[in-house]
C-alpha cells in the first residue's frame, strides 16, 4: 500500500511504501527524526521554520509527519497480523544476527 506524505517544490513524491519513505520511488528513510535531534536543525529551520520532523533529506511539518507516522503504524500493523510475515521478519533478523557473528 502506498500512501502520499507530501509533493516537493520539484515535484517529487514522498511516500510510505511498507516500512520506509521513498522519494520519487527511490528509498529515502526508514524512520522519521525530530528536527530538534538533527544535527542540521538550525539550517533546516531556516529554511521551513514550521519542520518538526524530517524524512532523510525531505523536511515535514506537523500534518506531514502525522501522515507519515500513521502510514507506517498501519503497515506494522499488517504486518503482525500477517503470520507469513512474521515469520519472514524472523528469518531475516536470524540472517542478520549470524552475520553478526561471523556465520555465513
Amino acid at each position: 500500500m502506498t500512501t502520499l506524505v507530501k509533493t516537493t517544490e520539484d515535484g517529487r513524491k514522498l511516500e510510505v511504501i511498507g516500512f520506509a519513505l521513498y522519494l520519487d520511488g527511490k528509498l529515502e528513510a526508514v524512520d522519521l527524526t525530530e528536527v530538534t535531534q538533527h544535527p542540521l536543525k538550525w539550517k533546516i529551520l531556516n529554511v521551513m521554520p514550521d519542520a518538526v520532523y524530517v524524512a532523510g533529506r525531505v523536511a515535514l511539518n506537523r500534518a506531514e509527519a502525522e501522515i507519515a507516522f500513521k502510514a507506517l503504524k498501519e503497515a506494522e500493523s499488517k504486518m503482525l497480523a500477517d503470520p507469513v510475515a512474521i515469520a519472514e521478519r524472523f528469518r531475516i533478523a536470524a540472517m542478520w544476527k549470524a552475520r553478526e557473528q561471523g556465520i555465513e
